[in-house]
């Protein structure tokens, strides 16, 4: 488990019947991020990768971008295991959480807002994502320029630390009304991000990208 970008770890699981694989990353700093949890199936592998990662250090955010199960599914059996951790999510997402009873202490962030600690600046984006166009977020870390893409870059596959050159421009172009079903919120989306000017996209399922 080696850094697939400055001090970003990628944890990995290939799913063979669906062609697809998922990921979660871990931005190592002071103050340790987690970028989505899995499944109940995959946060059971991932714990003991990240706590080897980790190497004793608390983990201190855990950000889920929407409600869905590979992107908060394990929540509740990371919370076991790191219970000082602040789960960062939407209202939305919040709402769902708490309704769930997986987590009722998020730090809820809107659109536009920040998160600065001494090593890193995160930066959220409005996601409408799939299925009911819920109210989630994008994220992206200025300091590195990484982008959390989620589900908007998607790439069938097996990809296990695999970096591939990409456009920003293009990658942006290829979003689908299949990731955004609702053309003048795409459309708004887009435009959003063709100001971000990432160098390296950190993706939920695929190939990560290096611009």
């Amino acid at each position: 488990m080696s850094a697939i970008y400055k001090d970003l770890h990628q944890f990995s699981s290939y799913i063979p019947p669906i062609d697809l694989s998922f990921h979660q990353y871990l931005l190592l700093g002071d103050e340790p991020l987690l970028v989505h949890t899995g499944s109940v199936q995959q946060a059971e592998t991932l714990i003991p990768q990240l706590k080897a990662v980790l190497s004793g250090k608390p983990l201190k955010y855990i950000f889920i971008s929407h409600f869905e199960s590979d992107e908060c599914g394990g929540l509740s059996l990371l919370l076991k295991h790191f219970p000082d951790a602040k789960p960062i999510c939407s209202e939305v997402t919040a709402r769902q959480l708490s309704g769930f009873g997986i987590a009722n202490d998020e730090i809820v962030k809107k659109p536009g807002e920040k998160l600065v600690s001494g090593d890193f600046e995160l930066e959220f984006i409005s996601y409408p994502s799939e299925v009911h166009l819920w109210e989630g977020l994008l994220l992206i870390e200025n300091k590195r320029r990484i982008f959390f893409s989620s589900d908007l870059v998607f790439r069938l596959g097996k990809a296990d630390g695999d970096i591939i050159e990409g456009d920003w421009q293009t990658e942006i172009d290829n979003i689908s009304l299949m990731q955004v079903s609702d053309p003048e919120r795409k459309a708004k989306l887009q435009k959003a991000l063709v100001g971000l000017k990432p160098k390296f996209v950190a993706v939920g399922h695929g190939p990560c990208l290096k611009l």
